[in-house]
């Protein structure tokens, strides 16, 4: 998913394997994550994407002063989904805590490990029928 405010950005959904970007996007003031080959493209995640940044993340809150977490891994998610009109994406680290994308510091490289598992809204999971299954089951008389 993508933050409101990019909008009227270009958006993609993101690509296991894939090298991604810390980026501005033109026209906003919202960090995001872009494509190496194409940074006016904003590319999109679900919850529990997983991510492996080249260095300790740094992220700021818009200060002088950056801030540095002692881990390279996270896993995308959304916080305060049910507050409107504020930045939801974040990162989540193995130690419970959390920075908002838009807190990223800008150049930061990360690469698509996983993608969350998803399946089609509504659709239910068929079990396979056994032949012992198959013989349990009552049988109607043929005349």
């Amino acid at each position: 998913m993508c933050d409101y405010s990019l909008h009227a950005v270009a958006t993609r959904p993101a690509q296991v394997g894939e090298t991604l970007v810390t980026t501005t996007f033109r026209g906003t003031s919202t960090r995001g994550f872009a494509s190496e080959s194409d940074l006016s493209v904003a590319v999109c995640m679900l919850p529990g994407t997983e991510l492996a940044f080249a260095d300790n993340i740094r992220y700021d809150n818009r200060w002088i002063w950056t801030r540095t977490i002692n881990s390279r891994v996270g896993k995308f998610g959304k916080i305060e989904p049910h507050i409107p009109d504020r930045h939801h994406d974040a990162i989540e680290f193995p130690d419970g805590t959390y920075v908002l994308v838009t807190q990223l510091v800008e150049g930061q490289r990360a690469t698509v490990l996983q993608l969350p598992v998803t399946h089609v809204a509504g659709e239910e999971m068929k079990q396979p029928t056994t032949t012992e299954q198959q013989s349990t089951m009552p049988r109607l008389p043929i005349d």
